[in-house]
C-alpha cells in the first residue's frame, strides 16, 4: 500500500510540487497553475489550491520532506476583518431579498470582478459551514426569510458553492492564458518591428564608381 501525504500519494505530491516549483520560476500565478494541474490530472483547479495549502501547513515529516527546496509559499492571503464581513453579508442578502440566488447575490455585489467573487464565495462558504447562525442573522436583518440562508439541504448549497469557486478558478486561467497569448503577439510584433528599424537605420553602400579608362 501506497504511503499518503494528506490523501495524495507521495509520488502525487513530489509531482505536484514540482510542477509549481517550475511554474512559479516561470512566472506564472498559482492560479493558472492550480487549475492547469487540475485539467492535465482530472481534479478540480480548487481542489488542487486546498490541498496545496494544507500540504505548506501540514506538519508532517514527510510533506517538509517534499517540499524542501522548492521555494513555495502561500503568498499573501488579505484576510476579512469583521467590518467588510458584515458588509459583504449586508450586500449579498439585499440582493437575496429580491429573489436573487446566491451565485446571482455575490455576481451582483462583485460587478462580475472574477477575483472578488472567488474571495467572496470562499467566505460566505465558510460562514455557512462554521456560523451558520451570523448567516441567518445577517439573512432577518435584510428582511428575508431567515430559513433560506442555511436550508436542510446545506450541504447541496456548500457543493454548488465549492463548483462555482472551481469554475471562477477555470476562468481566471483561462484569462491568464488568453492575456499571455496576447502579450507573446505583442511582443512578437514589437521585436520584428524594431527589426524593420534596425535595418532602416544601417548606412547604405554608396554605388561602385566606374573605372575611368584610357
Amino acid at each position: 500500500m501506497q504511503n499518503k501525504i494528506n490523501g495524495y500519494t507521495r509520488e502525487e505530491a513530489e509531482e505536484l510540487v514540482r510542477y509549481l516549483s517550475e511554474g512559479r520560476r516561470a512566472g506564472k500565478t498559482l492560479t493558472f497553475l492550480f487549475a492547469s494541474y487540475g485539467k492535465a490530472h482530472g481534479r478540480a483547479g480548487g481542489s488542487v489550491r486546498n490541498y496545496y495549502y494544507r500540504l505548506l501547513k501540514s506538519g508532517d515529516p514527510a510533506a517538509r520532506e517534499v517540499l524542501a527546496g522548492k521555494d513555495l509559499a502561500a503568498g499573501a492571503v488579505r484576510p476579512f476583518t469583521e467590518a467588510e464581513t458584515e458588509h459583504m453579508l449586508r450586500a449579498i442578502w439585499a440582493e437575496r431579498r429580491g429573489g436573487a440566488s446566491v451565485r446571482r447575490a455575490i455576481l451582483n455585489v462583485c460587478g462580475g470582478d472574477a477575483k472578488q467573487m472567488l474571495r467572496y464565495q470562499n467566505k460566505y462558504r465558510n460562514l455557512l459551514r462554521k456560523q451558520p447562525e451570523r448567516v441567518r442573522a445577517a439573512a432577518q436583518e435584510a428582511g428575508a426569510d431567515p430559513a433560506l440562508a442555511v436550508r436542510k439541504n446545506r450541504a447541496a448549497l456548500e457543493q454548488r458553492l465549492a463548483n462555482e469557486i472551481n469554475a471562477l478558478y477555470d476562468r481566471l486561467a483561462l484569462s491568464l492564458r488568453e492575456e499571455n497569448a496576447r502579450l507573446r503577439e505583442t511582443v512578437k510584433k514589437l521585436s520584428e518591428e524594431n527589426e524593420l528599424l534596425r535595418r532602416a537605420a544601417r548606412p547604405k553602400a554608396e554605388p561602385r564608381r566606374a573605372k575611368k579608362t584610357g
